[in-house]
């Protein structure tokens, strides 16, 4: 530390300096007025590294003295103190006493403190080198400290630490069972997984290794985390007697492998890879614990995945009267007796009705305060519990609230999970079709924004019928519905012409926007499933809603034939060259309401060309029928054997003819013949006597094409076969006379 100085100060000091009183009386009271000095020195214009080293405080010390006439006179003595930053307070004590000598014992009056001269700056040069070097000196040897471990007696720093704490661990795993075997099998795993990089005889060879290494001990190696994936990638390249052995190791111990949070995709493992010795080893584990395993966190999902993709219906049926009370929950031996069904178990014990419907209510209700709304077991539990309530009731209201919610917190993401599963989605539709026109709005409500989802989902889409079908206000259904599926706010006409047009081509998807139309035709909807849903629906609706069907369909059509007519006008191309895209548009301008003629014309501009050539319409058979339901204005019904005509002003005859003309007699002899009797049979034809005379100008064409197959020939030519032998045969083992059928209708229609 440094010295003090006393440079003498000129009088002139004295204006410059204010005083501060002081009571000196305490060691505490003394250390009070350096620590003032201390904060108002680091506030003052000495240069920054001088401050970082040291304070250098300035005390001024008074003393009285007489001079040669008698008078006092004042001195000043000025101490220099250079104090550290961080020990100020130790240092300080060392000069407490020095400083304050001679000063009374009341009160010491103490000049504020003020910066050092240009002289006093240079005398302190020296000491702060001084300085500087200890500084340095201390930093070093606190360097030094950082590298020992504090918590380390023997004093070695923290890398030797380190290294030691790693040779413990390594200790503590050697010294566990099957440590050796853990590692080797964790060896040939890492091998094994990398499957582009092993050949086949070399996982040969691996894999048997790795067996030698596990059998008899399956059980050490699926309860922790790295070694169980050993055994699931033995289980992925074992053939089924060692998956039967693996599987055969872990008997009893499946319910305790589903609440592990590692070995839980174990089971599911065994259950991919394995048959049904492995699955009715492994489910009947679980048969009286379903209340405990639905709950917990880990075992939840596997139960689940279980219940919903390998059991059988009678494991099913087991698992499922669990929740119907804790009786069930003992296995019973009469296998006749195990039903799943709740109505039939009622009806056997209708004394039991009010006990049972109070447990199934409870575990529903716990499942759904606690969030876990997604497994297929809870939803096939509702399904039961709402077929045995009846409408109108208290218990039919309540469940109803459970289901959808109070309008202040709804339940959307028990809704949407129950949208996607067959169960689930029964018990939405019902909810929709038992509730009142505020609940229903809710309903659609927590389907914002996976309206799409819903209707490309073979479950989910159900949702949707039933909303169209039970929902009065249909505004309801433009707001919430159409205008996602239509990208109804989407101002890009070609983005919502592109969605449009992929929902118009998948099997599924298009259900949503063609069943308006439609309805429940068989080439729309094939699901019975669905079918029998639609009429459980319409059977509900006589009671709960008051509009009529026919009304509420047509608002619904006048709500998407806009967009679906502007779709095909801008999409003609695309929507004609697949199946389900000229089903699409034979639907939608038959039954739409609104104009069609630039969709008319679109359609017809697609049969512009000669017919031959590759990708013309003419050669697809969907294309050439979509033109003749067109031309007819309606569709040929099998059971009344004639087209029935649902637009008969439709006046396509005249817009297609004006673009074929030119190769009238190649479609009358070609693939599409059937449209060119489409238009002779046409009544609004008005064209039909220019197409009559340019046919009978043709009719060596014609007879020629009646008695040559030219569809079998062409096909013929392309494969580069020749001519089959004999005709072709119907089932009854009549033969089919070959020729283009078409053109014979023609000649008789002529009379030729």
């Amino acid at each position: 530390m440094a010295g003090l100085k006393r440079p003498q100060v000129d009088d002139t000091d004295k204006s410059q300096s204010k005083k501060l009183k002081t009571d000196t009386t305490s060691k505490s009271d003394k250390k009070h007025a350096l620590k003032m000095a201390r904060k108002d020195s680091k506030s003052s214009k000495a240069p920054k590294d001088e401050r970082k080293e040291g304070v250098t405080i300035k005390v001024v010390e008074k003393k009285e003295k007489k001079d040669k006439s008698g008078k006092e006179k004042k001195e000043k003595k000025v101490k220099k103190v250079v104090v550290d930053e961080f020990d100020a307070e130790e240092e300080v004590d060392e000069v407490d006493v020095d400083e304050f000598q001679g000063v009374s014992s009341n009160t010491a009056e103490v000049p504020a403190f003020r910066p050092l001269s240009d002289d006093e700056n240079s005398e302190e040069e020296g000491d702060g080198e001084e300085e500087e070097e200890k500084s340095a000196t201390k930093s070093k040897r606190g360097d030094e400290k950082a590298e020992v471990n504090p918590n380390n007696p023997n004093g070695t720093n923290s890398r030797e630490a380190h290294a030691k704490q790693k040779e413990e661990k390594k200790a503590r795993k050697a010294a566990k069972p099957n440590a050796d075997e853990v590692q080797r099998a964790k060896k040939l795993w890492e091998r094994l997984r990398r499957k582009s990089h092993v050949l086949k005889e070399e996982r040969t060879k691996l894999v048997a290794e790795l067996f030698e290494i596990i059998s008899g001990r399956v059980k050490d190696f699926v309860f922790k985390h790295d070694s169980v994936r050993t055994i699931q990638t033995a289980l992925k390249y074992a053939t089924m007697p060692q998956r039967h052995m693996i599987a055969d190791e872990l008997k009893g111990n499946y319910k305790s492998l589903a609440e592990s949070r590692y070995a839980k995709f174990l089971i599911g493992k065994l259950l991919v890879e394995g048959d049904a010795y492995i699955r009715d080893l492994i489910l009947p584990e679980f048969y009286g614990n379903v209340r405990r395993l639905i709950n917990h966190a880990e075992a939840s999902w596997i139960l689940d995945d279980v219940y919903r993709q390998v059991a059988s219906k009678e494991q099913k049926a087991i698992l499922l009267r669990e929740w119907y009370g804790p009786e069930f929950a003992i296995f019973k031996s009469d296998k006749s007796e195990l039903t799943g069904t709740l109505s039939e178990i009622l009806a056997k014990n209708p004394e039991k009705r009010k006990p049972i419907m109070s447990y199934l209510h409870g575990l529903i209700n716990q499942l759904i305060q606690k969030k876990l709304t997604g497994f297929t077991m809870l939803h096939d539990a509702m399904l039961q519990y709402f077929l045995n309530i009846t409408a109108g009731t208290e218990e039919m209201t309540d469940f109803l609230r459970l289901i959808i919610g109070d309008a202040k917190e709804e339940e959307v993401d028990l809704l949407k999970n129950l949208a996607f599963t067959k169960p689930g989605s029964r018990v939405v539709c019902l909810a929709l079709a038992y509730s009142g026109a505020k609940d229903r709005k809710q309903i659609l409500r927590s389907y914002k924004d996976v309206i799409v989802m819903l209707a490309a989902d073979t479950n989910a889409q159900h949702v949707l019928i039933t909303a169209y079908d039970v929902v009065d206000d249909t505004r309801e259904i433009t707001q919430r519905i159409f205008s996602e599926l239509l990208l109804a706010k989407n101002e890009d006409a070609q983005a919502r012409s592109e969605q449009i047009l992929g929902m118009a081509n998948e099997m599924t998807s298009r259900i949503a926007l063609l069943y308006p139309f439609a309805g429940t035709a068989k080439w729309l909807i094939n699901r019975p499933e669905t079918v029998e849903l639609v009429q459980e629906i319409h059977e509900i609706r006589k009671t709960t809603s008051k509009k009529d069907p026919e009304v509420r369909r047509t608002e619904l059509i006048t709500a998407l034939s806009p967009t679906l007519l502007a779709t095909i006008a801008l999409r003609a191309a695309d929507l004609v060259h697949t199946a389900y895209g000229c089903q699409f548009i034979s639907e939608v301008i038959l039954s739409s309401i609104g104009d069609k003629s630039a969709a008319l014309d679109a359609i017809a501009i697609m049969a512009f060309g000669n017919p031959s050539e590759e990708g013309h319409i003419s050669s697809s058979a969907a294309g050439s029928r979509m033109l003749k339901t067109l031309i007819a204005g309606g569709q040929y019904s099998p059971k009344e054997k004639k087209v029935v005509v649902r637009d008969a002003d439709l006046g396509f005859a005249d817009r297609l003819y004006e673009r074929i003309s030119d190769h009238a007699v190649a479609w009358a002899t070609g693939e599409s013949s059937f449209v060119i009797v489409a238009l002779l049979e046409a009544e609004n034809f008005k064209g039909k006597k220019a197409l009559q005379k340019v046919l009978r100008g043709s009719k060596n064409k014609l007879e020629v094409a009646s008695v040559t197959d030219i569809v079998r020939a062409r096909k013929d030519v392309e494969e580069g076969g020749g001519e089959k032998k004999g005709a072709k045969k119907r089932k009854g083992g009549e033969q089919v006379p070959k020729g283009n059928a078409g053109a014979r209708i023609l000649l008789e229609l002529l009379g030729l």
